[in-house]
């Protein structure tokens, strides 16, 4: 999404879609909380007219989230045409995209007896999932942000949209960089625009006074400090992104998610991200850090 020149007053718009049973609901509460106008489920007639002017049509609220999906009435038929809608909003704009495994989908179905918006008949719940997958492909490519909410509870729902879109968030236009530590082992995080492996890298765990402990540890990051490669994997990191990022800006992207990766997820790739964290934001670019797997064992 193309973003509106900053003004002294932020006029945000944010436009949360993604796949039935992802979250949409809970996200509109956290909106909601946060003080935003939210609107949830329009027809797409009225969509597209809110678009056109959404501070007319939200009392004057400079802050609106408005929550959209496959449920709206001619909504599959019309996704490459709503993106061009979003474009053309005089607003600055953020496209949220949720999604979960097919496995949690179905799981949160069955628990609430519900049946899926374009699910056929007696077929099963997973095929309207892939077929809305396929629909809202375009959406989630062009998407700021995609939240992966298969292991999330409301909570942490709530947490990841104020981290990232409240009071505190980007509020100049600039880029954020996120870093997102997690492990192999319970798969990569949804989302990510770039990833990196450091399982190169001598392992903390099979340390015995190491392995309790995380990359956030002193003895843990002392341990990975006395190892060469250590110390150049993050200095060529910083390069990389020190080259990327102004390119990214350049082309009006808001957000970035680096996932960095090890076994666990709670030594190698914690240590590396927290020191990139940290010389990035000593070089002037906002950098956010989360460690998806650190209390997983």
């Amino acid at each position: 999404m193309k973003n509106a020149s900053p003004t002294e007053e932020t006029r945000r718009l944010v436009l949360v879609t993604g796949l039935s049973g992802s979250g949409k609901s809970v996200a509109a509460n956290a909106f909601e909380d946060l003080g935003y106008y939210v609107v949830d489920n329009l027809p797409l007639s009225l969509l597209r007219l809110f678009l056109e002017d959404p501070e007319s049509h939200a009392g004057g609220h400079r802050r609106i989230a408005v929550v959209t999906d496959i449920r709206s009435p001619g909504f599959a038929d019309s996704v490459q045409g709503l993106l061009e809608d979003i474009d053309r909003s005089p607003m600055e704009r953020i496209l949220v995209y949720l999604e979960a495994s097919e496995e949690v989908l179905v799981r949160r179905y069955s628990e609430t007896r519900r049946s899926h918006p374009i699910g056929e008949g007696d077929r099963p719940v997973v095929d309207g999932i892939r077929r809305e997958k396929e629909i809202l492909a375009p959406m989630r490519d062009a998407a700021d942000m995609v939240l992966d909410t298969t292991d999330w509870s409301v909570h942490h729902m709530r947490k990841a949209i104020f981290r990232e879109l409240g009071s505190e968030g980007n509020e100049s236009g600039s880029l954020v960089v996120s870093l997102v530590s997690f492990g192999f082992k319970h798969g990569p995080p949804a989302g990510a625009d770039l990833m990196i492996d450091v399982r190169f890298l001598a392992n903390p765990y099979f340390v015995p006074h190491l392995r309790e402990q995380t990359g956030r540890d002193q003895d843990v990051k002392r341990f990975l400090e006395g190892q060469e490669d250590f110390g150049e994997l993050v200095r060529r990191l910083k390069d990389l992104l020190l080259f990327l990022l102004p390119k990214y800006r350049a082309e009006n992207r808001r957000y970035l998610t680096l996932g960095i990766g090890c076994t666990g997820g709670r030594h190698r790739s914690v240590a590396t991200a927290e020191q990139l964290a940290s010389d990035l934001n000593g070089e002037g670019w906002e950098a956010r850090l989360s460690h998806r797997d650190v209390d997983r064992r």
